[in-house]
């Protein structure tokens, strides 16, 4: 009798002991996060979606105040303009009343410089006979030297309408045309991301800023879950080679009863030290492996992100094998 029960503790303790072997992993359920960042500083004027909410990709989230934006937009479309008369102008040439009043400035400059010559002439003749100071004739040649060169200017100015533009100058204004262009394309682009939108189909996980605040340029204005749920464990160096991508295992939330089959997405190259949260016996002086394993079924949106959850591929490999 006595042999009988002695048995029977030894089996109770090789079951214990190959319970406690049986390599669970401890991780987090997880979905992709993505971030949303506001293209300016400028004020929310509308939120279109809120928290929880299941949103398609392009969907509109929230608006802010495009009043400064709009105000730079219309003076880029100012300086096309301008720029784009510029250059239709050098292409054009000069219209004909535009000659008549350069060639009626040269006719205007050349007479009086004709007459500043002429009053130097007699300033130089009476400075002979001694009869004025030097400083007048030093005036004479000032005021005729003067003349001369507003007759050049003149002169210039009507070979320039006559002539027509250069090929340089017309490049010139081309090419500032373009630039003028690209920053109203820029500018009406940036616009656009005044409406902010999700990226990806997914759930609205946060907004943080409310109807009327002013976030910072490149504060994130909401957050999204996206993608599948997965498991996210850390699996220890003594369990890593037994695990592969492929591989399927049962996944069970703390405080559940419910497994959910799963299928390991990926798996690191490359250990890290092990979280806290997986740190069991001898394995906290180990390294471990990041894993993700992503949990197949419908209805898994509404699992709570963040849970605690063990994973058991042992199990699943040997219902495989059953």
């Amino acid at each position: 009798m006595t042999r009988w029960i002695a048995w029977a503790m030894a089996a109770l303790l090789l079951g214990a002991c190959k319970g406690s072997s049986e390599p669970i992993l401890l991780g987090t359920l997880e979905r992709d996060r993505i971030t949303v960042p506001a293209e300016a500083s400028e004020r929310i004027v509308r939120i279109d979606v809120s928290e929880g909410d299941e949103l398609e990709s392009g969907q509109s989230i929230l608006a802010l105040d495009t009043v400064r934006i709009d105000a730079s937009i219309e003076q880029a479309r100012a300086e096309e303009r301008a720029a784009q008369a510029v250059l239709d102008e050098f292409l054009n040439g000069r219209r004909k009343e535009a000659i008549d009043a350069a060639r009626a400035q040269l006719t205007g400059a050349t007479a009086r410089a004709v007459n500043a010559r002429r009053e130097r002439d007699r300033a130089a003749e009476i400075r002979k006979r001694g009869l004025n100071a030097q400083a007048d004739l030093d005036r004479t040649e000032t005021a005729l030297r003067s003349a001369e060169a507003e007759r050049d200017a003149a002169g210039a100015n009507l070979a320039e309408f006559l002539n027509g533009s250069r090929v340089e100058n017309i490049e010139l204004a081309a090419a500032r045309l373009e630039a003028s262009k690209a920053a109203v394309e820029q500018l009406e682009l940036t616009r656009q991301r005044y409406r902010v939108v999700s990226t990806r189909a997914g759930r609205i996980d946060a907004i943080p800023f409310k109807l009327g605040s002013q976030p910072a340029a490149g504060a994130i204005v909401a957050s999204l879950l996206t993608g599948p749920v997965y498991a996210r464990v850390y699996v220890p160096a003594s369990q890593r080679n037994a695990l592969a991508i492929g591989s399927r295992c049962k996944v069970r939330l703390t405080g559940s009863e419910q497994n959910y089959t799963a299928v390991v997405r990926s798996l690191r190259s490359d250990p890290a030290f092990t979280p806290y949260f997986a740190l069991t016996g001898d394995d906290a002086s180990r390294l471990a492996y990041r894993s993700e394993i992503v949990l197949e079924g419908d209805d898994l949106q509404d699992l709570p992100v963040g849970q605690p959850v063990q994973v058991d591929c042992a199990a699943a490999a040997r219902a495989d094998r059953s």
